[in-house]
Formats: C-alpha cells, structure tokens, sequence
C-alpha cells in the first residue's frame, strides 16, 4: 500500500471552543477544493442551492463537484456495493491530495475548526484537499484507511442531498472566517 506523503498529517490541530480561527488576519494558501459524493442523481433544487454555493466559492479558492453513481455495478449485496463504490472513490484520489471522509462517527467540528482545518491543509503541503460523502452505505475499508481525517457534519445520520448541501455551506462559511468576513445568511 502506498504511503500518502501526508500520512502523518492525520493528526489534525482542531482547536476546541474557539470562537475565532487561528488563521484570522493571517494568509491561507487558497488550495483547492474538490467534493466528492457518492448517490444518485440530484435533485433540481439540491443542484441549485450547490451551484449558488459553488459560485460563491470560487471567489475564495478553485472548487470541484465531483460526483459518483451509488452502487456503479449494480451490486445484488451490500458489501459487494460498498467495495465497488470504495474502488470508484479511490480512483478519483490524488496522491498528494488531503482526503477529509465525512462520517457520522467522525471528529464533531463547528465552523471556526472548519475554517482551521482547511488553513492547515492550505498551509501544510496537500495539492487539493478532498472531502468525500459515502453513499447510503457508507465508506468502504480503502478510504477509511487513506483519509487523513474524519468530520462530521451532524450527529444525525443525513443523506447525501442534504449533506452536500451542509458541506458545501460549511466550506463558504469557512473561507469567510478565513477571510475575516462576516457571514450571515
């Protein structure tokens, strides 16, 4: 297996109960963004509200909406479907890419670590930095081993339309943190 020369970045510095990222008034590199999601087809007022946010994004660093057909060789079985959508996601990682895997049992972040996290990643070396949402399954074993960390987005379980559209807010909220912007709607 190879090694991500960022292997040793899965130890992530998320500062706790703080109301300001450690980055204000400081420069972030604007890595890039790509998201990845595993599901089917979006819904026309999902796509929508992704594409505003996307648009607003793309002020603060370049983003990719990457998406991935649940269950691509249509799977009879769970297991077989969760290694097949594995397989797919895992041609899709770069590298030398930072791979956040978004998991309900994940490290619980607001939006201030958010805004951190993706500071460290611009300011650490990745190329890209990758968050994935699993399809109804789930993520599979090859992910869950290369991602450098786990987040999630909520504590109840969300399906993939309406996590994007949380992630996708979150990673805007985020840059505006960075930026020192006040963000309100």
């Amino acid at each position: 297996m190879a090694v991500s020369p960022l292997a040793g970045f899965n130890s992530l510095s998320i500062p706790s109960g703080k109301l300001q990222s450690k980055f204000a008034g400081q420069s972030v590199r604007a890595i890039p963004i790509r998201v990845l999601t595993v599901g089917k087809k979006r819904s026309q007022g999902v796509q929508l509200i992704v594409d505003e946010y996307m648009k607003k994004l793309k002020h603060y660093c370049s983003v990719d909406d990457v998406r991935i057909k649940s269950n691509p060789r249509n799977a009879r079985d769970v297991v077989a479907q969760i290694e097949h959508e594995d397989m797919a996601v895992m041609g899709h990682i770069r590298p030398d890419e930072w791979v956040v895997m978004l998991d309900e049992r994940g490290h619980d972040v607001g939006s201030e670590q958010m805004a951190s996290l993706i500071g460290d990643a611009g300011n650490k070396g990745a190329s890209s930095l990758l968050f994935c949402i699993g399809g109804p399954y789930g993520h599979g074993r090859q992910l869950r081993e290369r991602a450098n960390i786990s987040v999630k987005l909520s504590s109840l379980v969300l399906n993939h339309e309406i996590a994007v559209v949380v992630l996708i807010e979150q990673l805007y909220r985020a840059w505006t943190i960075l930026k020192g912007q006040n963000y309100h709607h």
